[in-house]
């Protein structure tokens, strides 16, 4: 009898029900939702109608379930993107093989070579080296060391994608924090950190065309609806004080909420001398891991100019450094096996339930359902409101497509409110690059979550906050900043 209680209470003991509830949680909506009579129509300001079908609906109920499952982590955020290709697969919301295809879709190979490109910097010792540097730079005074990590990830993302950006400051904050030594598990200034190269990483990509894919997709886009080419130079003309006062804001708000237990690092900057020193002269991989980096990033700049690039994936140009690592010596088979996968799978899953949405017109049906609510508002309400939806969109799929489906839509409806196009272009692309909430919301967060010095939930919850401070930013500009450096905002009468 002591011995059935003893099993008894260690069962009982071991039900985690901070797991099962949400897991359990998130399973009962999708079936609620799946098993749901039909959703009325949505209907735009012209009077079309959307019909929303069942795989739609359906897909509308995985993409919750997922966001559930991954905030609260009750299974590795890797297995839950599996469960999405599962599900669509079970519930016949897709065909097996096209939802399991958008597991190797060619973002989520970019995003593998990436990360191979952090691991040769890594290999090679150019992560401490520059490290080194830096810290010799920004001294000893641990909210500067927050600061001079975040400018230098906000910089980089000016000139090469913001995923290759954090692939590469990834390890280099690893050997900051190795210096700091608060302790083996996670640390104020660790969340600091990695937080702050997430969030910053995003924040500096909207300032140029070349931090990602969307701002070239979302031109294009602009270029088709309205006949006029977006400038080069427009970008950090409108979104340059924006960009920065939010890497800014950003510092801020983390300094205070992650204070770190020390205001500085005592004897820091000797020590990094002493560990440059011990490095040595730049060794011969060294030099061939930037040469190939920089191959890559300006072909890749290229490709707006040049003809014969254009029609070539970026994917492609990144895998490219990824194979001479290879062919030279640089990584071996070995180091296939230290790739973070849980992430890549993470991606994986994001690009299914993304296209999930798309194909089956649920996330137009979203989209002309929101945005037909705002027909009737202030131009200001109007321009927040698509801003606000992007926002949440692109927390949940990948940022391209959230601008793909929501841009199309909010321009049509722009027309019936007076509202300039331009205004509609930008305000988008402000949100679609600083998806704070979720780790799937972009490629540097979950890079940052590797690191394993915070939750999914403090992302989530410190996410909120920041979102709340990337609106308010926003709205300010709209009657502000944007008039002032000339952008149109209605259409004249």
């Amino acid at each position: 009898m002591n011995t059935q209680t003893a099993v008894a209470n260690a069962a009982a003991q071991g039900f985690d029900w901070r797991k099962w509830i949400p897991l359990l949680g998130g399973l009962g909506v999708f079936l609620l939702i799946y098993f749901a009579p039909p959703w009325a129509d949505a209907i735009d300001p012209s009077g079309k109608h959307f019909t929303l079908s069942p795989q739609g609906k359906a897909a509308i109920g995985l993409f919750l379930m997922a966001g559930i499952w991954w905030v609260f982590e009750v299974i590795p955020i890797g297995v839950t993107a599996i469960a999405i290709g599962v599900f669509q697969a079970l519930f016949l919301i897709r065909p097996a093989r096209e939802a399991f295809r958008d597991f190797m879709d060619p973002s989520v190979m970019f995003i593998f070579g990436s990360m191979v490109i952090g691991m040769a910097f890594t290999k090679t010792g150019l992560t401490k080296r520059i490290a080194y540097k830096m810290l010799a730079v920004v001294g000893e005074n641990t909210r500067t060391i927050l600061l001079g990590s975040m400018v230098v990830t906000a910089l980089l993302a000016h000139v090469m994608a913001h995923t290759a950006v954090a692939a590469t400051m990834f390890p280099i904050l690893l050997a900051i924090l190795a210096l700091y030594k608060e302790g083996d598990g996670p640390s104020r200034l660790g969340k600091a950190l990695f937080i702050g190269m997430a969030w910053s990483a995003g924040a500096g990509s909207i300032i140029t065309l070349l931090g990602s894919a969307r701002g070239p997709a979302a031109a294009a886009m602009f270029s088709e609806f309205t006949g006029r080419q977006v400038d080069f130079f427009d970008f950090p003309l409108y979104m340059g004080l924006i960009g920065w006062g939010m890497v800014f804001l950003i510092w801020g708000y983390l300094s205070i909420v992650f204070k770190p237990s020390r205001a500085s690092i005592t004897g820091l900057r000797q020590k990094v001398e002493k560990l440059a020193a011990t490095l040595g002269p730049m060794s011969t991989k060294e030099k061939f891991v930037i040469g190939c980096v920089v191959l890559v990033v300006a072909l890749m700049a290229m490709q707006s100019t040049l003809p014969a690039l254009k029609g070539i994936d970026r994917a492609a140009l990144m895998l490219t450094a990824t194979l001479l690592f290879f062919i030279f010596g640089v990584l071996t088979v070995k180091d296939l096996e230290e790739m973070p996968w849980n992430i890549i799978l993470l991606f994986s899953g994001a690009m299914s339930i993304g296209f999930c949405l798309w194909k089956t017109g649920a996330a137009e049906w979203m989209a002309v359902s929101f945005l037909s609510l705002l027909t009737d508002a202030h131009w200001w309400v109007f321009v927040m409101g698509i801003a606000a939806f992007v926002l949440a969109m692109t927390n949940f799929i990948m940022n391209v497509a959230a601008i793909a489906i929501a841009l199309p839509v909010s321009l049509v409806i722009a027309r019936y409110l007076g509202v300039a196009p331009d205004v509609i272009f930008y305000a988008s692309l402000v949100t679609a690059g600083m998806p704070f909430v979720l780790l799937i919301g972009a490629a540097p967060n979950a890079i940052a979550y590797e690191s394993k010095q915070f939750t999914p939930g403090e992302f989530f919850w410190h996410g909120l906050a920041m979102s709340t401070i990337l609106l308010v930013v926003l709205g300010l500009a709209l009657v502000t900043l944007w008039p002032l450096f000339g952008m149109p905002i209605l259409i004249p009468s």
